[in-house]
Formats: C-alpha cells, sequence, structure tokens
C-alpha cells in the first residue's frame, strides 16, 4: 500500500471540500471496497478523508412518507430496520443477499453504491483495463467473460457493477442526496446515478470531484409483494450471474430490475408493462440489444427462468 495522509472531516460540506482542494484524495467510511484496493494498488490516493463523524447514520421517515438513509447507515441496520423490512421488503431482501455479515456489519449505504466492478481484469494490473488506467484497453473483451455484461457494454468496457442494494433501489427508484465542494446540495435520481462506460469506463457515476453522498431517500411505499432473488455460482458470498428486483400487485403489473447483466442497475420501465403477460416478453424487450458472449450468452435464458421464478413467487 502506498503512503497517504489521513484526515477526520466534521462536517459534509468540509469533507466535499478537503477531497476537492487535494488530488487524488478520496473519502474513507467502512472502506470494504476501498481498503482492498489500495492493497492491490489499484486505487492509490494520496490523502484520505474520514467521513464517520459527519452523523450521516440515521433512517427518518419524510414528509411524504418515504424514507431517508443516512449515506453511512450500515448495511446491517438498514437490512434489519423495520420500516424498511415492512414497506421496502426488496430493499432489506437485497442486502442480506450480498456479502458476509462482517462485511455488512461495516459497509456503508453509500459506499454500496459506489462500490467498483469485480471483473478479474480490473483486478489483475499485469491486464490492460480501461477502467483503471483510460486508454489501455479491456482484456475481458476476447478474454474470460463469464461474469461480465451481456448489455449496455462498450467497445472500451464489458464490466458489470456488482451491488445488490443498488438494483433494489433502482426499482424502488430512490433518489441520492449529495453536497459539492461549495456547500450546495444536489439531488440525483437513481436512474441517472450509474453511468454506462460507453467512451470514458472509468467514469462510472455521475458525482462531480469532491462531491459527498449524503443520504438515499426512498419514495413512499409501493405496496404489493417484494422479492429479489439472486442466481450466482455459489450459495454464499458470491457476486450475482443474474438477479431480479421485484415489486409485483395482484394485478399482474408491477416492476422489475435487473442486477448482474450491466454496467449499472437495469431497468427499463416501457418493458414493464408486459408483465402481465409473463416473463419472456418482459426479458425481451428488457434485454433487446444484448450482446453476449459465447461465454456469458446463457445469461439471457437464466434472466428470463429467474423472472418466471420470481413472478410464480409473487402469485403463490
Amino acid at each position: 500500500m502506498r503512503p497517504f495522509t489521513y484526515e477526520r472531516a466534521r462536517t459534509p460540506a468540509e469533507a466535499a471540500a478537503a477531497v476537492a482542494k487535494q488530488p487524488g484524495a478520496k473519502f474513507i467510511a467502512g472502506g470494504t471496497n476501498l481498503l482492498d484496493l489500495m492493497k492491490l494498488q489499484i486505487e492509490t490516493p494520496t490523502h484520505l478523508v474520514d467521513v464517520n463523524a459527519l452523523g450521516l447514520d440515521r433512517i427518518e421517515p419524510t414528509r411524504d412518507g418515504g424514507l431517508r438513509i443516512g449515506a453511512l447507515v450500515r448495511n446491517t441496520d438498514l437490512a434489519a430496520d423495520a420500516r424498511v423490512r415492512r414497506d421496502w421488503a426488496v430493499l432489506s431482501r437485497a442486502l442480506l443477499a450480498g456479502a458476509s455479515a462482517q462485511l455488512r456489519n461495516k459497509a456503508t449505504t453509500a459506499g454500496n453504491l459506489l462500490q467498483r466492478t469485480r471483473c478479474p481484469y480490473f483486478y489483475d494490473t499485469n491486464q490492460a483495463c480501461n477502467k483503471r488506467q483510460p486508454g489501455s484497453g479491456c482484456s475481458a473483451i476476447g478474454g474470460y467473460s463469464r461474469q461480465l455484461a451481456v448489455i449496455g457494454a462498450s467497445a472500451a468496457c464489458i464490466a458489470t457493477h456488482p451491488g445488490d442494494m443498488a438494483v433494489a433501489m433502482r426499482v424502488l427508484d430512490a433518489v441520492v442526496e449529495t453536497v459539492r465542494p461549495d456547500g450546495q446540495a444536489r439531488v440525483i435520481p437513481i436512474a441517472d446515478f450509474h453511468k454506462l462506460p460507453e467512451g470514458q469506463p472509468q467514469v462510472e457515476n455521475a458525482l462531480e470531484p469532491g462531491e459527498l453522498v449524503t443520504a438515499v431517500t426512498l419514495p413512499k411505499p409501493l405496496g404489493g409483494t417484494h422479492v429479489y432473488r439472486k442466481v450466482r455460482d455459489r450459495a454464499s458470498y458470491a457476486f450475482a450471474l443474474v438477479s431480479v428486483a421485484a415489486v409485483m400487485h395482484k394485478d399482474g403489473t408491477g416492476r422489475v430490475a435487473l442486477g448482474g447483466v450491466a454496467p449499472r442497475p437495469w431497468r427499463d420501465e416501457s418493458a414493464e408493462g408486459e408483465l402481465p403477460r409473463g416473463a419472456k416478453p418482459v426479458m425481451d424487450q428488457l434485454l433487446a440489444g444484448a450482446r453476449p458472449t459465447d461465454e456469458n450468452a446463457f445469461k439471457l435464458p437464466l434472466a428470463e427462468r429467474t423472472l418466471a421464478a420470481v413472478l410464480s413467487q409473487a402469485r403463490a
């Protein structure tokens, strides 16, 4: 690990300003992803700003019946919150499907949203990776691609977003709250938060330099049956090959988002009109334009079968 300097921030605006003014600075909270990347010298921050003392660790109701989740709320606490389990259950189930209990005890809401891909070529510093070193190429293209994207990728990158929580938040239409280095607040719909690789694979989200996530707000409850189903190579502590977050109503209508198939949580609201007809027409529209490799083409029928199982579970 390379040497770095360290400070503790006292306010969100102070933290944002501290990162913005020093090139190579990063925020640190739980550190469950960042510290691993620092040990591998994939991330090499020159300065760390500790945000754990900013008081962003509360879950509070909003005036319109939603829920505001502080950026530093630990995954364990969020999954266990009685309000989340009752009214936004897909989020609780997604969190419990990810990582180990020890990691959930440390990982934060904002950190989970910002976690980086687990593409093996991103983690291997001997391989070319446009996310790690822009312009160097993508070794995953033409390489081992079983875990990687079938849709939303580009000629520069076929990595997937690894998270579970973000998939549930996408189906719930969450909103990300931030503070900029000048102290101004901003809100970003979750649909606009994660970026597709296109010409800049290293730009993974909509945050500006130094901008700090302060909270994630859930709108009022959707009702219905909430399901999160994750298909993976082993039953514990593995990232999704395909995951489905769904909120279903008795009349067959609902919402669906996919994980494990794209560089960001994948949802197309127009495809949800096909839900009463079953999994195939939804997936035909949701994954239209998919460009799988020979190694991950199985994800297309797997996604359809996973959604079919989710619809059957919701009906039951």
